[in-house]
C-alpha cells in the first residue's frame, strides 16, 4: 500500500514512523520547505518536533512542490493524508480535489469563519471545496512522541465511505496501534475540536491549584457539553463516549504533553496568551478554534459554558480566577442537563 502523508509536523511526521513499520507499505511524507526535506534526507531525524527519535530507513520523503507531478508521489497513492493544521485544510482539499484514491486528514478543530458568521467542520469544508472525494478523519488520543516511538495507542478512522474506512485501518492498523471504524464522521470531529478547548480549561483548572476533584467535575461537565454541541449538529451521542470523544478528552486534559493544557497552565500561572502560545512548531488548535466553536454553539443554541469561560479568558475579558469563579456559581441543574 502507498500511503502519501502531506505534512511534517509532529503528528504527520509520528503516523509517516508507525506506517513505515509494516514491511507491506510505502510511505512518503511530503515537505514544505527545501530545507527540511534536505535535513530529513540527510538525517532521517525531524528535530523541531520530535527531537531525538530516528526515522525509519523504508521512510521516503519529497517535496510539496514536486508531489503534483503526473509522475509524483500523490498520482500513484493509495492512501493521501493531510497533516496539516485546521488552517491549511481548505487549501489542501481544493489542490486535492481531483485524485481518485482516498483522502484523510489529521487536523482537529473549527475553521475560523470565511464567510458568514460560523466556521467549519473538515467534512464541511471538503463539502465545499471537493465534494467529489471519498473523504475520512483519523482521531482518537494520542501523543505524537508515543506513537513515533511505538507505544501502543488506538485510534478512529471516521468516513461515510466504507472503502475509506477500510484504506485507514489498513494503512495504520498494527502491533502497536489499533485502528477502529466509525462512519460517524460529525462525532469524531466534533470531539476531536471541542476536546482541545476543554484542555485548556482543565490546565487554568491545575494551574490555579483547585485539585483533583475540581479536574474531574470539568472533565465531565465538559464531557456533557461536547455531547449536546455534537448530537445538536447531527452526531450520534455514544460516539462521544469512545476513544475519540472521551478518550481524547481525558488524555488533552490531563497529560503533560498536550499542548492546550500547558496553554491553561501557562495562563494561570500569569502568561500572557501571546506568551503561552509562543512555542517552537507548536500549533496550539484549541486557541484557533475555541472562538469558532463558540460561535456555532450559539448560532445552534447549544450552552457551552466552558467553552464561553475559555474565550473570555483567551480574550482577556476576564481573568482565570473569575473563569472557574463563574463556572462554580452557576445555578443547579440535572446533571444530564
Amino acid at each position: 500500500m502507498k500511503i502519501v502523508i502531506i505534512g511534517a509536523g509532529a503528528w504527520g511526521t509520528a503516523l509517516a514512523v508507525s506506517a513505515a513499520a509494516n514491511p507491506l507499505h510505502q510511505v512518503v511524507l511530503c515537505v514544505r520547505s527545501a530545507d527540511q526535506l534536505h535535513h530529513l534526507q540527510s538525517h532521517h531525524q525531524n528535530p523541531r518536533y520530535l527531537p531525538g527519535i530516528m526515522l525509519p530507513v523504508a521512510l521516503a520523503f519529497a517535496s510539496l512542490d514536486d508531489y503534483e507531478r503526473p509522475d509524483g508521489a500523490v498520482a500513484c497513492a493509495d492512501l493521501i493524508m493531510i497533516a496539516t493544521p485546521m488552517s491549511a485544510l481548505r487549501q489542501m482539499l481544493a489542490r486535492l480535489r481531483s485524485v481518485v484514491c482516498p483522502v484523510a486528514w489529521l487536523c482537529k478543530g473549527f475553521e475560523a469563519p470565511i464567510s458568514g458568521p460560523i466556521g467549519l467542520m473538515g467534512h464541511e469544508i471538503q463539502t465545499q471545496i471537493a465534494p467529489c472525494l471519498s473523504v475520512g478523519m483519523l482521531s482518537g488520543p494520542s501523543f505524537a512522541a508515543e506513537l513515533a516511538r511505538g507505544l501502543p495507542a488506538a485510534l478512529v478512522a471516521a468516513s461515510v465511505h466504507a472503502q475509506v474506512r477500510q484504506a485507514l485501518v489498513a494503512a495504520f492498523h498494527g502491533p502497536a496501534l489499533r485502528v477502529y471504524a466509525s462512519d460517524d464522521i460529525v462525532g469524531v470531529e466534533v470531539g476531536g475540536a471541542v476536546k482541545n478547548v476543554l484542555a485548556i480549561a482543565a490546565g487554568l483548572c491545575d494551574g490555579l491549584g483547585l485539585g483533583h476533584n475540581a479536574r474531574a467535575a470539568l472533565i465531565t461537565r465538559g464531557l456533557a457539553e461536547m455531547t449536546r454541541l455534537g448530537v445538536v449538529l447531527g452526531a450520534r451521542s455514544e460516539t462521544f463516549m469512545g476513544l475519540s470523544g472521551l478518550g481524547d478528552l481525558v488524555l488533552t486534559a490531563t497529560g503533560d504533553l498536550s499542548r492546550n493544557r500547558q496553554v491553561g497552565l501557562a495562563l494561570a500561572a500569569g502568561q500572557t496568551l501571546t506568551q503561552a502560545v509562543t512555542r517552537p512548531g507548536a500549533i496550539i488548535e484549541g486557541v484557533y478554534s475555541a472562538r469558532t466553536v463558540l460561535q456555532r454553539a450559539a448560532c445552534l443554541g447549544v450552552a457551552t459554558p466552558i467553552t464561553q469561560s475559555v474565550v473570555a479568558v483567551l480574550d482577556g475579558h476576564i481573568t482565570p480566577q473569575q473563569a472557574m469563579a463563574s463556572l462554580m456559581g452557576r445555578d443547579p441543574a440535572p446533571e444530564l442537563g
